[in-house]
């Protein structure tokens, strides 16, 4: 194979879903749907939590960041998959493949974390609500959101440079964005120990957080199980169902992803899925979290005058 360094050919071929020319009119109308009900649904959370003091509470604290990082991570790659729908140019400029490797991978991360923190957060509500308080006080609250940033913009940090470090021949990736896996398929040496290291890394931010998360979830229920109150188990499943919801639609897209054998056929079924939880999650968690919350319409009342 010819060896042709990307880095001086200044840019990449994102092949997307250039084998099916006939979708990209459709995907182009869906997505750019999906991506403006994130961007305003997501901001009105943010906004709605920051103008209402009585959404000043760890929860809303901490959706708020889930809503800021969704605006992020589906802006790492969804304007450029438009740009590249929109016409038969389909390349990105080394530069910029190197950023959107950073940015989405160390946000992908930081959701991983930031989930597992909304979890415990519900764990200390429903299981230690004397000492919720003093448990989830601001100081701790702005730690705990702290560590899940800076976790995934370290683990990031370290697997980009370690990809773009390779070799490669060539600059056509299989993907609609630049990703380590389609990358690392790019690459001219043995790739083993950067697969490998990107599957340990995989398992401990995706696979160890969804136990932490399953673990406070089972604790849950056994409180939930033992509840005499019909409103008590009413407000438990109006907080707690929300952030499951999310959890599976993060969880489930990443796992079938990264923990299935590569192929042709299955590499074309990942862009797919990856288009599901890149574009279509981000929009859903605002409906998910605010549709049956009953604090969030509260907020919109009061912010609107109606009560």
């Amino acid at each position: 194979m010819e060896y042709i360094n990307a880095s001086s050919e200044g840019y990449f071929v994102l092949l997307g879903f250039s084998k099916w020319p006939h979708l990209e009119v459709a995907l182009f109308v869906v997505i750019l749907l999906f991506y403006l009900m994130t961007l305003i649904g997501n901001l009105f959370i943010i906004t709605l939590s920051y103008l209402d003091s009585h959404l000043h509470t760890p929860m809303y604290f901490f959706l708020s960041n889930l809503s800021f990082l969704d605006l992020c991570y589906t802006t790492s790659s969804v304007p450029q998959l438009l740009v590249n729908l929109s016409g038969p140019e389909k390349t990105i400029s080394h530069a910029g493949c190197m950023t959107q490797v950073y940015f989405f991978l160390a946000l992908a991360s930081t959701e991983c974390m930031l989930l597992v923190v909304m979890s415990y957060d519900r764990y200390a509500a429903v299981c230690r609500p004397l000492h919720y308080n003093v448990i989830m006080n601001p100081r701790f609250c702005q730690l705990l959101a702290t560590a899940s940033w800076l976790s995934g913009l370290i683990n990031s940090a370290l697997h980009s440079s370690f990809t773009f470090l390779l070799p490669l021949c060539g600059h056509q990736v299989d993907h609609f964005f630049c990703e380590i896996p389609a990358l690392l398929r790019l690459s001219c040496t043995d790739t083993r120990v950067n697969e490998l290291t990107l599957k340990v890394m995989t398992s401990v931010f995706v696979v160890v957080p969804l136990l932490l998360i399953l673990s406070s979830y089972g604790a849950i229920a056994r409180v939930v199980l033992r509840m005499q109150s019909t409103s008590g188990l009413q407000k438990v499943f109006g907080t707690c169902g929300s952030h499951i919801v999310v959890v599976s639609l993060f969880f489930i897209p990443a796992m079938c992803i990264y923990f299935q054998p590569s192929s042709e056929k299955i590499r074309d079924q990942d862009k797919f899925i990856a288009l599901f939880y890149t574009v279509i999650t981000p929009s859903l968690n605002p409906l998910i979290y605010s549709l049956r919350n009953k604090d969030v319409r509260g907020a919109v009342k009061r912010l609107m005058g109606w009560e």
